[in-house]
């Protein structure tokens, strides 16, 4: 019999995992077939299409954006395990009715949830920090390094319904069974190769790139002819979740830089919500997460919502990129 999730937190709790971490991350997924629920029966429901509002970031809300939120806000605010939540959609943090918990969880409910009416794949990242012991949590508490993450994962909705997890310790897949409501353990350790011939990049905004990312993708599309000597395939989802569990399951390096235009000079993703996370998922799977030059996981998060420039996959990709960028 396959191992689960429940299975796989007993044995981390053996070997030195935090008891309230591990409850923390139940809940969390918990929430996560909740959500794969809501998004699965959204044309039955009713729910999709967007609503007349935007969220803090100025993007237009859709329906499940709205409601994927809620239910991260009820399932995780029960238990005594967290001090306070953040999301993407909520202008400021939300507290914990019952005070004193341990950590802090921060997500984007619905990743890529433009792909909702259409039937693309979505997701949700979530992001565990702690919280300073003996007294209410603050926005302040939450602005910490990528680095100071003792969790990280997300939940891909798509054919299957997968949670890929770490808890600084390697990165591990599980998939749901409908039938049981299990999740049950697919990939003990998701590695990216160094090496690749595939990028994800959005090709509509090449007009605006940089000079760095323009030079990169210019020698990748000449192909065997250019300067790599070698064919490179591009993929583009529209989700990150979708993008990066490709590139966690045969590498690949995933762009979304910076550019030109007037409201991209710090990047689209969310460092706290987005970046980070995903950033602790690829570094330990032995890959590079990187703003096009610094490192992700070290830069100093200044505000909730902050952004940055993204670029992360194969480690010899990523640091070809920043390379370009320290020559310019």
């Amino acid at each position: 019999m396959r191992k689960t999730l429940t299975q796989f937190l007993v044995e981390q709790q053996r070997a030195g995992a935090a008891p309230k971490l591990a409850f923390l991350i139940e809940v969390v997924s918990q929430a996560c077939v909740a959500i794969a629920n809501a998004v699965n029966k959204g044309g039955i429901e009713g729910v999709l299409g967007a609503l007349d509002q935007e969220n803090v970031q100025g993007e237009v809300q859709k329906k499940l954006d709205v409601i994927a939120n809620d239910i991260m806000l009820s399932v995780n605010g029960w238990g005594g395990h967290l001090a306070a939540q953040a999301s993407e959609e909520m202008d400021t943090i939300a507290p914990d009715a019952q005070a004193g918990g341990e950590y802090l969880l921060v997500y984007d409910p619905i990743d890529g949830s433009s792909n909702i009416d259409v039937n693309g794949v979505v997701g949700t990242i979530f992001s565990v920090l702690k919280a300073a012991p003996g007294r209410a949590a603050t926005e302040a508490d939450f602005l910490q390094a990528g680095t100071r993450q003792v969790a990280a994962g997300y939940a891909i909705y798509g054919p299957q319904t997968v949670l890929v997890l770490t808890l600084g310790q390697g990165v591990v897949a599980f998939s749901l069974d409908r039938e049981t409501g299990a999740w049950v353990l697919t990939s003990e350790t998701m590695q990216i190769p160094r090496k690749t011939k595939e990028f994800s990049i959005n090709m509509a905004y090449q007009r605006h790139w940089a000079p760095p990312v323009a030079r990169y993708v210019d020698e990748v599309l000449a192909g065997k002819d250019g300067p790599r000597g070698v064919d490179f395939n591009m993929r583009w989802m529209g989700s990150m979740v979708g993008d990066v569990h490709r590139v966690l399951t045969r590498g690949g390096v995933f762009m979304y830089p910076t550019d030109r235009r007037p409201d991209m000079g710090a990047g689209k993703l969310r460092l706290m919500y987005e970046a980070n996370p995903i950033a602790f998922l690829v570094e330990q799977a032995g890959g590079a997460a990187t703003d096009g030059a610094r490192r992700i996981m070290d830069i100093p998060p200044e505000r909730l919502h902050q952004r940055t420039g993204v670029v992360l996959g194969s480690a010899d990709e990523v640091e070809l990129i920043a390379s370009y960028h320290d020559q310019a």
